[in-house]
């Protein structure tokens, strides 16, 4: 209904002119006539104020019913929702509403919207809605079908998957709770819903559609005060180009209410160094950064783009003069985003290709142990995710950049529409997500502002908005469905390994131009997580990507099993120096597994906790850069397990005391990056798990489970567990040398002839030797019954 104010008819009073009247008093003669008008007016008005008293009425009544149904709901059990539908608003709107009724199915037509979003279905109660086949035929005619084959078109199934029978795929509708914004108590029909479109398993596990997320349909905030609820997390147009003011607004949440979770992170409490450079968007010039000025940072994929464009030792002097930056030259990327930080309000941006100079090796090396600082301090990340390289605009800043995405039906007087893909699911749609260098300018900053395809999208570590969504809230932790799942924070725990292997395993499936740079790109995490943790002097507590405070579990890392084993092309001549033991020297993706991995048939792609129980190695040695040997601080760990007393303990050998015993008996130097540490050494055969003809093997494995065998006993006894790559064949018989001690799992060893007591594994790498020098060829688990009793032997081990 229609306020009076907002164009409802209402009483109109006209000052009609008496036409005819002299000034010579003869009025008397028109005194009827005069009398009839005022009588027809006096008769218009009371017409008027009786239509006025009807509408308020009518509103008056229309609101007691909406608040006696809000109010009642939850004492008592919703009505059937497959019924034929009753306009909620008047009998204009229901009017209107079986017009649109045209547009949908007879399966939709059942369907009675208002109250589905009013109330609620669970999961388990969802109403089906026919096969995802005849709901593509339907779309034409049907709007509701309609907004779901928009989001079929949207994951290519059709197109990727051409032979796969939709018919078989059976869809139902169910709602969940949006969440709230607001602080205090929020009764739950104060929350919105949104409709979720589910299918049977195949639907849930099919790539297709996880890759596309969920099918999300939502109401437009419009339409919100037709359930008596705010427009929180209800749709909101988006146009062709972005709001600029509305990203000023996110960020200002985020400073103003999050305080110091979303303010100094990695506890940098000092400025950027003096010798950062950044651009003045206002002079157009290349300075060195004013001491606690506020920054935006780039992030962005450089792409195929070429040195025209960088800063150089030859042109770094004119650039630091005003107006000495050409914006003629630069790359849309980079002319956009000086463009949107100047629109914004602020002054400054760090954009690598021209704030540190790209022909100067010494300034390169600076400047790049410095990214933790300077991605850490920004006082936002600008995240160009919609462009593969620097040449691409920022879609949505200018006009015609990028076609909004956002599709509305009218479904039974509601405005619907699909919601479009999480920020998660935008950019791994992206190239920007899948570069090495822009997993720390993500990580590392504490707020992100995303230009995607389908839209823009603010994250800090508290909230998460979009412009389609309307989410703006200052409560620092809302119940709103868009903050999961969330995006990569760093660090992710209080303990340092873990947020260590976290990074590692996020870092590491992505790709490098240039693969010497696999380090180099990781610095600003590790450099990070030494000021988080306290871990000392970073170039002793990292090396080759490698965590060395806690080497017996850094040590533990896998390769991927679909990754073939390849050693990462370091130099000119493809030779490396790097150690075998460090993952970075390898190509591909790295896993952090714990023991249960190994009681698989096949090398599982999943993840999980490297548990260590406690450490036997006492001392460790690395050879530095310079070729000395230098002791690493190792923390030791160290659980205390009842043993019974028949089993034979471990004995951990002491620890080099002697610097005699480090060199080699050979005539040359040890390189830099070999790791010495006294341990034991056995011998012990193995063959692959399942035989050759693995039934469960997949020829996309480049690595297999294989049994660890004792020989002291005929036939062979099953004593430990390891995993190798397949190609080139290992050897039957292999070295082991211990690492540390972990817990039982099930299914690692014959548990008959082994007997299970907490603590009896260890954890033992694989090692082929070549002059007295080991490296690194398999990891896995050996019973400690079995390892004392093949008779090891101590052994100063220089891993390669």
């Amino acid at each position: 209904m229609i306020p009076p104010s907002k164009g409802a008819t209402q009483p109109v009073f006209t000052i009609l002119p008496s036409y005819g009247t002299s000034t010579s008093g003869t009025t008397a003669t028109h005194r009827p006539m005069f009398t009839h008008d005022w009588a027809l007016a006096a008769t218009i008005g009371g017409i008027a104020l009786g239509i006025w008293a009807v509408w308020l009425l009518v509103v008056r009544i229309h609101k007691l019913k909406l608040k006696a149904n809000v109010a009642s709901t939850e004492a008592s059990e919703f009505s059937p929702l497959l019924v034929q539908y009753q306009a909620p608003i008047n009998l204009q709107t229901y009017t209107a509403t079986l017009k649109n009724d045209v547009l949908l199915c007879s399966v939709c037509a059942k369907l009675d919207f208002y109250r589905i979003l009013l109330y609620s279905i669970h999961e388990l109660e969802a109403i089906p809605l026919g096969s995802l086949s005849s709901i593509l035929d339907k779309s034409y005619q049907c709007s509701f079908c309609r907004l779901i084959s928009l989001y079929v078109r949207r994951t290519r199934i059709m197109e990727d998957f051409p032979h796969i029978d939709l018919s078989e795929i059976e869809c139902e509708v169910y709602t969940m709770i949006s969440g709230a914004l607001r602080r205090g108590p929020h009764p739950p029909l104060r929350y919105g819903r949104r409709l979720h479109i589910a299918g049977n398993s195949f639907w849930q596990t099919h790539p297709a559609f996880s890759a596309a997320g969920p099918l999300i349909i939502q109401l437009m905030q419009e339409d919100a005060f037709k359930f008596g609820r705010p427009v929180d997390l209800h749709g909101r147009r988006v146009k062709d180009t972005v709001n600029i003011g509305l990203v000023k607004k996110w960020v200002k949440l985020c400073q103003e209410n999050h305080g110091n979770k979303c303010r100094n992170v990695w506890r940098m409490d000092r400025n950027l160094p003096g010798f950062v450079r950044v651009v003045d968007v206002t002079s157009m010039a290349v300075v060195p950064a004013p001491s606690g000025c506020r920054y935006v940072a780039l992030s962005y994929v450089w792409g195929s783009s070429g040195p025209e464009y960088w800063t150089t030792k030859d042109n770094i002097a004119a650039r630091s003069i005003p107006g000495g930056l050409n914006a003629a030259t630069l790359p849309d990327t980079i002319t956009d985003s000086i463009s949107f930080v100047r629109q914004l309000g602020e002054r400054y941006i760090w954009i690598d290709a021209l704030c540190i100079t790209q022909d100067d090796l010494q300034d390169k090396v600076t400047q790049l142990h410095a990214m933790d600082l300077v991605y850490g301090l920004s006082y936002f990340t600008l995240i160009a995710a919609g462009g593969k390289t620097a040449r691409d605009p920022l879609p949505g800043f200018r006009p015609r950049t990028r076609t909004p995405q956002m599709h509305i039906e009218v479904v039974q007087g509601l405005h619907l529409f699909v919601a479009p893909p999480t920020q998660t699911k935008a950019l791994a749609l992206s190239a920007w997500i899948t570069r090495c260098w822009t997993y720390q300018e993500s990580a590392l900053s504490c707020r992100r502002v995303y230009f995607t395809e389908q839209e823009a999208y603010f994250e800090c570590r508290c909230q998460v908005f979009c412009e389609s969504i309307v989410a703006e809230s200052k409560a620092d932790s809302s119940s709103s469905y868009l903050r999961y799942p969330r995006g990569e924070f760093f660090p992710v725990s209080s303990d340092p390994f873990e947020s260590y292997q976290f990074a590692v395993q996020s870092y590491t499936p992505r790709n490098l131009t240039v693969e010497s740079d696999i380090v180099d790109a990781f610095t600003g995490v590790t450099n990070a997580l030494v000021v988080a943790f306290g871990l000392g002097d970073p170039t002793r507590a990292f090396q080759y990507g490698m965590m060395l405070t806690e080497p017996h579990r850094a040590l533990l890392w896998q390769h991927d099993p679909h990754t073939p084993r390849a050693r990462r092309s370091l130099t000119e001549g493809g030779n490396t120096s790097w150690p075998s033991w460090a993952w970075a020297t390898w190509r591909g993706a790295v896993i952090y597994m714990g023991r249960g991995v190994y009681s698989q048939t096949r090398v599982a792609s999943t993840s999980s906790e490297a548990s260590v129980d406690e450490t036997f190695i006492d001392a460790w040695y690395i050879v530095d850069y310079s070729g000395d040997i230098a002791p690493l601080d190792v923390r030791r760990v160290s659980r205390v397990y009842w043993i019974e007393e028949e089993q034979p303990p471990y004995s951990s050998p002491r620890g080099i005391s002697d610097s005699a015993e480090m060199p080699l008996d050979i005539h040359r130097p040890l390189k830099p990056g070999t790791l010495i540490f006294r341990t034991t050494s056995s011998h012990f055969d193995i063959t692959r798990r399942g035989g050759e003809s693995n039934e469960e093997s997949n020829p996309a494995d480049h690595y297999g489970v294989f049994n660890i065998l004792s020989t002291m006993h005929f036939p062979p006894t099953w004593v430990g567990t390891a995993i190798f790559p397949l190609d080139p064949t290992p050897p039957t018989s292999i070295e082991f040398i211990v690492l540390s001690r972990c817990d039982h799992v099930d299914g690692l060893y014959d548990e008959e002839s082994l007997k299970y007591y907490r603590g009896c594994l260890l954890h033992v790498m694989a090692v082929s030797e070549n002059e007295g020098l080991m490296e690194r060829a398999g990891l896995g688990v050996i019973h400690i019954v079995a390892w004392v009793a093949s008779t090891p032997e101590e052994k100063v081990v220089f891993l390669r």
